[in-house]
């Protein structure tokens, strides 16, 4: 009997600590969204009125935010600002809408002159998530969904985006395993890693069957001003129209297309491709040089 008091007591102790580490994320995103334009430096005494709670709690709350880098204290008046944490979290997400609207037109001009569905994709830990998609008008083509997930290791766009990660982040993607979708999947830790190496030398990657049987990709990876690999641009296809020899074509249009989308989000002019044809920087129809 003690031991079932015992256990509703832990489990209602556990139930009011979640709810209590809820309701201080809810009051502290309060917290941030506090601060405009107009009221850049608050004290805490306006905070505490303005969220309708303690001074005390107010204060635990800007501490831990202060220690997150997402809140600051002036320290000749007190008062507090927005940190710099949240100023690196706003340009990553001013960076992904830059590159979305940049690469549509590049999107639409790859689907027009090859025909096959192509993506724009970022990554997310040990997958690539398909920010953008524009399918193929043929009758049988790539299925594929805005939101959706795939295993890094074996598609493309992954592939793509895993070869410019830093070795640790590479390390921590295979530590979760490598599951083999199909029998050309890359399940070995040093094969994944030689691919890796051929992807950054050629400058795109391939998936030939290896995420699903039947279907071919090609991806090139897009940079920033920085040289950072931000996200990828691919072109997919059901295996018997895309041939090993179409992907080399593919190779040439998407590794263009990527530059171009680089040089517009401030990166200089990239490799050629590892045949010695230079990958021109493509033009989409609407912005197309004459």
């Amino acid at each position: 009997m003690e031991q079932k008091t015992q256990r509703k007591t832990e489990r209602k102790t556990g139930t009011a600590s979640s709810k209590s580490r809820l309701s201080s994320v809810a009051n502290s995103l309060r917290l941030l969204k506090v601060f405009s334009d107009e009221d850049s430096e608050i004290g805490i005494s306006a905070l505490a009125q303005r969220l309708g709670l303690a001074k005390s709690t107010v204060h635990r709350l800007a501490s831990t935010l202060i220690g997150a880098d997402m809140l600051e204290q002036n320290p000749d008046s007190g008062r507090y600002r927005l940190g710099l944490a949240l100023l690196e979290l706003g340009a990553l997400v001013r960076r992904k809408m830059d590159v979305s609207n940049e690469a549509k037109p590049y999107l639409r001009m790859l689907r027009e002159t090859t025909g096959e569905t192509v993506h724009l994709a970022i990554l997310d830990h040990a997958s690539v998530f398909y920010v953008t998609k524009l399918e193929s008008k043929q009758a049988i083509r790539m299925s594929s969904e805005v939101g959706a997930r795939a295993p890094a290791h074996c598609t493309a766009d992954g592939k793509a985006l895993l070869a410019f990660q830093p070795d640790d982040f590479v390390d921590e993607v295979i530590g979760f395993g490598l599951q083999g979708r199909t029998q050309n999947t890359i399940t070995n830790a040093k094969a994944l890693r030689r691919d890796l190496a051929a992807v950054r030398a050629r400058g795109y990657a391939i998936d030939d069957e290896e995420s699903e049987i039947g279907l071919r990709s090609v991806a090139a990876p897009i940079r920033t001003q920085s040289q950072t690999v931000i996200a990828s641009l691919s072109i997919a296809g059901p295996a018997h129209r895309v041939s090993r020899r179409a992907l080399v074509s593919y190779a040439r249009e998407v590794v263009g297309a990527a530059d171009a989308i680089s040089q517009r989000l401030g990166c200089r002019p990239l490799r050629a491709l590892q045949s010695g044809s230079g990958a021109r920087a493509a033009q989409p129809p609407s912005r197309r040089v004459v």
